[in-house]
């Protein structure tokens, strides 16, 4: 199934919001390991320069980004792919069967390639106009942490770009400057 929300002109340097979320909204990060594969991953597409990551959060079922690349539906795609395999993987090994029952279970029934889904289909992405929106982003992502009740301040919250952005300080994962 494709999604219904596009990236219009994926060629550009404009900012985007987007949220991946994993299936039914399954806690699949719940452990350093599974953090630690997205983090590796996102790195990895920053280095190759396909996506310019300005702000993120990731919390136990879903993820959030604001970020620029010269293909984002590709470089995204890419991601989930290479994601889902890892964290299979490691859902595996960890012998969490009560997650793979629900990643069996929940799986789209037209994907006939694999037993499980981790991701769901497609990602929501939207174009950001404007400083106004770019703020209220970043600030929405910071807080989802704090929100949930996890952490009191955004800058507590590890994998998010909350550290970073506010304290100055390396983070789990470099981001770019907003300019």
């Amino acid at each position: 199934m494709k999604s219904r929300y596009k990236i219009h002109d994926p060629s550009n340097s404009q900012f985007h919001f987007i949220t991946s979320t994993i299936i039914e909204w399954l806690p699949v990060f719940t452990c350093q390991e599974h953090f630690d594969i997205i983090i590796r991953n996102l790195a990895f597409y920053r280095k190759q320069n396909q996506i310019k990551i300005y702000a993120y959060v990731i919390m136990e079922n879903h993820l959030h980004l604001i970020v620029s690349g010269p293909d984002l539906p590709g470089t995204i795609r890419s991601l989930k792919s290479y994601t889902a395999k890892q964290l299979l993987d490691s859902i595996q090994e960890k012998q969490m069967v009560w997650l793979l029952n629900q990643l069996e279970y929940y799986k789209a029934r037209h994907k006939k390639s694999s037993q499980y889904q981790v991701w769901q289909e497609g990602y929501h992405p939207q174009q950001i106009t404007s400083e106004a929106t770019l703020r209220q982003k970043v600030e929405y992502i910071h807080y989802n942490p704090v929100r949930r009740g996890y952490v009191k301040r955004p800058e507590h919250w590890r994998y998010s770009s909350a550290e970073e952005i506010l304290m100055k300080t390396d983070g789990e994962l470099k981001v770019d400057l907003m300019h």
